[in-house]
């Protein structure tokens, strides 16, 4: 027979468990950056790192895992469990990868669940300082005479900077060549070095360069000239109907509980508002911090995967 006393006793039993959970975050946090070190997502990450940190009790660690243009390091994140241990930086890569790769082994809009939108950037026209062309007109003057002649590079192929490039060629009337490269750490060497014509892709990428007047900026792609290269004007200024920007964010598998993404995502604007971090972003890496929630954010990827998706079918780009 059960006594008052034994009911209580079971009950105390039965509570234990659950007041012996330890609370989240178990850590350490993982932060993915599904791109090699060097390029803007792996500096990012590396920013926010030990404020995330602080914000959290826990340790934060940046894993790089690179390949299939971020794609490698986001499906692993997609698929790890929704404790709130994994996170993923992407880039705008992020929104042109599922009309680029047909066995992603994820559902980019399904499985993953957008937590902030950081920000965007234009990307920047630059010309390796000993090429001739002073100007974007200069440039389009010479590809129009030589047409197949002058080379661009791109953080890879299929990237925003690449299906922007194929849309000012059509605009512009000039055929180019794409040099694809393995990330913005790659692409940044190969500028320095003069290895092509014309480096393309965030201004973030391409500081220590603009700094050193290694490249010349001949253009940006957004709707506002970029910070990192204020003296070059947009394309629209130019008379070139074309706007692209990148963007980055942070999402987390999509069963992770609502109450451990909003506590992330708190997380993640407080490290925005430390204002070491706010000027390396805006005033070094050239990004225009706008953070934008869940509900923002996925309207925004949305918008982004209809729209770079179209251009990849359009031309037939296909994977490196």
């Amino acid at each position: 027979m059960l006594t008052r006393r034994t009911v209580l006793g079971t009950g105390l039993v039965l509570a234990a468990p659950a007041i012996a959970q330890p609370a989240w975050p178990n850590g350490p946090v993982r932060l993915v950056a599904p791109f090699p070190p060097g390029g803007s997502v792996d500096a990012i990450s590396r920013l926010l790192q030990p404020h995330l940190s602080a914000a959290l009790g826990v340790p934060v660690v940046v894993e790089n895992k690179a390949g299939a243009s971020g794609a490698i390091g986001t499906r692993d994140v997609a698929r790890s469990a929704p404790d709130g241990n994994s996170w993923v930086l992407v880039f705008d890569t992020h929104a042109v990868n599922p009309a680029l790769i047909s066995n992603l082994g994820f559902d980019t809009q399904k499985d993953l669940a957008p937590v902030l939108l950081i920000g965007t950037s234009p990307m920047v026209i630059t010309a390796f300082h000993t090429r001739p062309w002073r100007d974007f007109p200069a440039l389009v003057a010479a590809a129009k005479a030589k047409p197949e002649t002058v080379t661009y590079g791109t953080i890879g192929n299929g990237s925003l900077a690449h299906l922007t490039m194929k849309l000012v060629e059509k605009e512009a009337g000039i055929s180019l060549v794409h040099v694809p490269y393995r990330g913005g750490g790659p692409l940044g060497v190969a500028a320095s070095a003069g290895e092509v014509d014309l480096p393309t892709a965030t201004g973030t990428i391409f500081v220590p360069q603009l700094e050193a007047k290694a490249i010349r900026p001949l253009a940006s792609t957004g709707t506002k000239r970029s910070t990192v290269a204020p003296d070059a004007p947009t394309l629209t200024e130019l008379g070139v109907k074309v706007t692209a920007e990148a963007f980055w964010g942070v999402l987390g598998p999509a069963a992770t509980p609502a109450p451990i993404r909003a506590r992330f995502e708190a997380a993640l604007r407080e490290a925005l508002k430390v204002p070491s971090v706010l000027e390396r972003l805006t005033g070094t890496l050239g990004v225009d911090v706008d953070p934008k929630g869940p509900a923002d954010f996925a309207a925004f990827l949305d918008r982004q995967i209809g729209t770079w998706g179209r251009v990849v079918h359009e031309n037939g780009i296909r994977p490196d």
